[in-house]
């Protein structure tokens, strides 16, 4: 049996390849695309979930447009990394449909209301949608099966030194997600910063003869720009997002420890931090499942195998 997801996004050249990734398996049944805003605007991020399922030839997935800000802050973007239309690189098609008229935590809500199974939540940009519908609609809680997220850090961050992107844009919303009392699995920077994308793997990527791995790899090669700088000291691009579809279909590529976490959102320094009491040093009860490491050579091998099926 499939097993349902809606996946909340803001592509994002890590999103996007997480789309791809999802709408390739005969596992997931993708129930919906929602957009945030964060790594470029809503109005351009949810253009680019547009342009993506454009290409893979996705009409019949209902997207919706999401929160224009976080819950309480101003918007920050990072139209450093993804460049001036948040998916730089690449030509993509134009959206060959529009979205929903519904809002993202309305579409949410539906497809949750309606599923006969419970619907994992997949999460890879900040939290302010997951948020919303969390907090108007609790009765549907119990037909959430789990929230399967792309943010935070048990050690430094990305954004500042003690966060990272996502949940620096919206702590807020972050901290209503961790304490929904929800099963989270939280792939953080700790293990997708071993999730690296080396260029032979994007070459390899190349050499797979269908327009998606193609636009795959030109996404890679413009991802890879921002992260050659020498202060990561990475030798190839961490593929943050794609990690959440890797844990849904190919659990054993990851260590994982259950462990409370909380969200820093007063901090003079530490704002957006994810607070991982790896060691049992509170007496907070568990709340989320962190990812710390990952097989990496396996993690290039899934995304192969996810290609060569277009």
């Amino acid at each position: 049996m499939k097993r349902p997801v809606i996946l909340d996004c803001d592509p994002g050249h890590d999103d996007a390849i997480s789309l791809i990734l999802a709408l390739s398996s005969t596992e997931l049944d993708v129930l919906a695309v929602t957009t945030s805003a964060g790594n470029q605007t809503q109005a351009k991020t949810l253009n680019n979930a547009l342009r993506v399922l454009t290409l893979l030839g996705r009409h019949d997935i209902p997207v919706a447009s999401g929160a224009p800000k976080p819950l309480a802050r101003e918007l920050i973007i990072a139209d450093n990394v993804h460049g001036e239309s948040g998916l730089d690189g690449p030509k993509l098609p134009d959206p060959a449909f529009a979205p929903v008229a519904q809002t993202a935590i309305e579409l949410i809500a539906e497809k949750v209301r309606q599923s006969d199974t419970p619907v994992t939540l997949i999460p890879t940009g900040p939290l302010t949608n997951i948020a919303i519908f969390l907090t108007a609609y609790p009765e549907l809680h119990a037909n959430i099966h789990s929230i399967v997220l792309m943010g935070g850090a048990a050690g430094a961050g990305n954004w500042t030194p003690a966060a990272e992107f996502n949940i620096f844009v919206d702590p807020e919303a972050a901290d209503i997600v961790f304490k929904s009392k929800l099963p989270i699995v939280m792939c953080g920077l700790d293990v997708t910063h071993e999730a690296q994308i080396m260029d032979e793997d994007i070459e390899r990527i190349r050499k797979i003869d269908n327009p998606v791995a193609q636009c795959v790899a030109e996404l890679l090669d413009f991802f890879m720009i921002y992260h050659r700088d020498p202060k990561w000291g990475f030798t190839g691009a961490p593929l943050h997002d794609p990690c959440t579809i890797a844990w849904l279909l190919k659990p054993e590529l990851f260590t994982t420890t259950d462990c409370w976490v909380g969200i820093e959102t007063k901090g003079e320094y530490t704002q957006g931090m994810t607070v991982v009491d790896r060691y049992q040093l509170t007496s907070n009860p568990h709340n989320a499942k962190v990812m710390f490491n990952i097989d990496r050579p396996g993690f290039v091998d899934f995304i192969v195998d996810c290609l060569e099926k277009y």
